[in-house]
């Protein structure tokens, strides 16, 4: 089946290991996706991997979005946190902030923000955390695109507090039958094998449908798909899925915003 009418966007998150970008990894996630999260100084990141991966995305001509989460290492951003609203906006604020100016240095600008890790899910049923994290980022600017999961309240919270929105669909990540993202504590929450993330973008793309871990399907309207690039083999899951998209006629476009 040709889908020659279909237009999607392929997303990672960058940024957040330095071997990553030093052993040629990042730079070939790059080849396959059309726009990149890069973590800016909570979870992950620093000046210098946000350098490095702008001058990555530039050089390939892939969208640059922040990626803030959680300030826990540690944890990797991935432990719930339990944080007062002003202080979720504020952290935000300042990550979107950090990366805004490196990215400015590099003669590049900001197109989209996508929270990360359990701040992510968190959002996904939490509304006034969704508001924070939209304060955080309104406190810099609104003309950035919010990606939040495809279905989910979260995108209505950011819409009401006036931001173009990109609802988003997981190709490495299985979901559950409500249409969540299947918890990492459970041994099969990521998708490894690049023919089965393929299957699952085509899905999406084509049908707007995903099964769940129950065999069920759930109905997902994604703009734009995540390929996580921590996921292992994610060169290999981001080429498939890129390549299988394309052959079918899928147009791969990065996100835009105003």
């Amino acid at each position: 089946m040709k889908s020659s009418h279909l237009k999607i966007d392929l997303n990672c998150d960058m940024g957040e290991m330095p071997e990553a970008i030093a052993d040629g990894t990042q730079e070939a996630l790059m080849q396959s996706i059309t726009s990149a999260n890069v973590a800016c100084g909570g979870h992950a990141g620093d000046k210098e991997t946000m350098r490095l991966t702008i001058e990555q995305a530039l050089r390939h001509g892939v969208a640059i979005g922040a990626h803030p989460g959680y300030a826990d290492r540690e944890n990797f951003g991935r432990l719930e946190l339990k944080m007062a609203p002003d202080e979720v906006a504020q952290s935000v604020f300042e990550q979107v902030r950090a990366l805004a100016q490196v990215a400015e240095t590099c003669g590049a600008r900001l197109v989209h923000v996508k929270p990360h890790g359990a701040l992510y899910n968190q959002a996904v049923r939490d509304s006034e955390l969704a508001e924070a994290i939209a304060a955080g980022v309104a406190r810099w600017s609104r003309d950035v695109v919010l990606v939040g999961l495809a279905g989910s309240s979260m995108l209505d919270v950011f819409r009401e507090a006036g931001f173009t929105v990109a609802a988003e669909a997981f190709a490495d990540r299985r979901y559950e039958p409500d249409g969540t993202l299947r918890s990492r504590k459970f041994d099969d929450a990521l998708i490894r094998d690049p023919n089965e993330a393929a299957r699952q973008a085509m899905g999406m793309v084509e049908r707007g449908l995903v099964t769940a871990s129950d065999g069920s399907e759930v109905p997902v309207a994604a703009q734009t798909i995540c390929i996580h690039g921590d996921t292992p083999g994610a060169t290999k899951i981001a080429a498939a899925v890129a390549r299988r998209l394309r052959e079918s006629g899928v147009t791969l476009g990065r996100i835009v915003g105003r």
